[in-house]
């Protein structure tokens, strides 16, 4: 890791800290009385209560307010598969969102295997602690099959939210993006090209093709083009093709999936995007470059070659594209509402209504500020 000025703030406040969250009671136990409520002898009478109910475990302990965020440290922001102690602060920091954000409380879970059962196993026999399962930093194509069977086997809502909470963001950023350029996201006539077919960009596309059916879309992945052609291509790449989420006909490499495209979505590498592809694509082209910490293309660079909006994953620059618009606030509902599945439609109803937060779009603004108001209160009204 480069030695950097924020670097070394962040390693510092790190260790002063001694860890991002804390646990604390929600009732002082200050006399003998209040010990004998919230310990024994008075616990017994709610302990008997739950062994008889299981169900009203959310009304009388932390389950109903509390999400665990559990990573096996696969896939850790850009920093690959850097196992649990290196996922630990990332997965504090989230919990530290949750908290800021939507006021939920969660813990993070770090799990000492990167094995897709004993991940599903673990989760499944802490699961009557939580209110909700959080997976981050699992890497594909496990965290699939992780997150459909924690979901069939769960009566908690659970989601990947690499996957699904990006795909909520980046949804509500295209929705006012095409606004601004004057475009329809549903026409025939429409291209979408996702670059990077891991985890995000298979829900990113997904969720896309839900919202706007007749809109083209072509995958590309590390090898180029997905399409019918193609040999040695995974089973979840196959059931794209098979389900026709993505336009299938075609291949090539990046440069050609562009031509005459009017959308690049990025959430691949650095660099893999340039000038002068941009300047193939169609009129007003809308170029989110999602990698980090450093984008598909520089924002300047974009726009110098013809781009109308531009949105990335940082904090620095104009529309920032980042999942923690909508993961606090998909919490928020299914707590809030006891949500035992977190929904494709409820997915497309929390992008519009993060969309309708920015009351008129402009190249500079499609999406709000994390620290804008009303964010997790605006999603979490559409987690019912």
């Amino acid at each position: 890791m480069a030695k950097n000025a924020n670097n070394e703030k962040a390693i510092a406040l790190h260790k002063k800290l001694k860890g991002k969250i804390t646990i604390s009671s929600t009732m002082p136990v200050k006399s003998r009385e209040e010990l004998s409520l919230v310990y024994t002898p008075g616990v017994a009478a709610v302990s008997s209560l739950l062994a008889k109910n299981k169900k009203l475990a959310r009304d009388y302990t932390i389950k109903g307010k509390m999400v665990a965020v559990i990573s096996d440290g696969s896939a850790v922001l850009g920093l690959g598969n850097i196992g649990p102690y290196g996922a630990l602060p990332v997965m504090e920091g989230k919990c530290a969102l949750f908290k800021t954000f939507g006021n939920v409380e969660a813990f993070p879970l770090v799990l000492d295997t990167q094995d897709p059962d004993e991940i599903i196993e673990t989760v499944m026999r802490v699961a009557p602690v939580f209110g909700g399962i959080n997976l981050e930093d699992i890497a594909a194509p496990k965290c699939f099959y992780i997150e459909e069977e924690l979901k069939r086997r769960l009566d908690i809502p659970v989601m990947h939210d690499d996957q699904h909470g990006t795909a909520i963001v980046v949804l509500a950023a295209l929705i006012n993006a095409m606004k601004v350029v004057g475009k329809d996201l549903n026409d025939k006539n429409r291209w979408v090209v996702v670059s990077g077919v891991g985890a995000a960009g298979v829900a990113v596309l997904k969720l896309i093709k839900l919202f706007a059916p007749k809109v083209q879309i072509i995958a590309v992945d590390s090898e180029g083009i997905i399409g019918k052609g193609r040999k040695g291509l995974t089973p979840v790449k196959k059931e794209l093709i098979n389900k026709k989420i993505i336009f299938a006909d075609k291949s090539g490499d990046l440069a050609k999936a562009l031509i005459d495209a009017d959308v690049f979505i990025g959430v691949s590498k650095p660099g893999v995007l340039t000038g002068a592809m941009i300047k193939e694509m169609a009129q007003k082209p809308i170029i989110f470059a999602m990698a980090n910490p450093t984008p598909e293309i520089m924002p300047d660079e974009a726009k110098k070659a013809g781009a109308a909006v531009v949105g990335t994953g940082r904090s620095d620059f104009a529309n920032q594209i980042n999942n923690s618009l909508a993961f606090p606030g998909v919490f928020r509902g299914a707590l809030d509402n006891r949500v035992n599945k977190i929904t494709d439609q409820m997915k497309i109803k929390a992008a519009q209504s993060l969309a309708a937060l920015v009351k008129k779009p402009t190249a500079e603004k499609i999406i709000p500020g994390p620290f804008d108001k009303g964010i997790a209160q605006a999603v979490a009204r559409a987690i019912t």
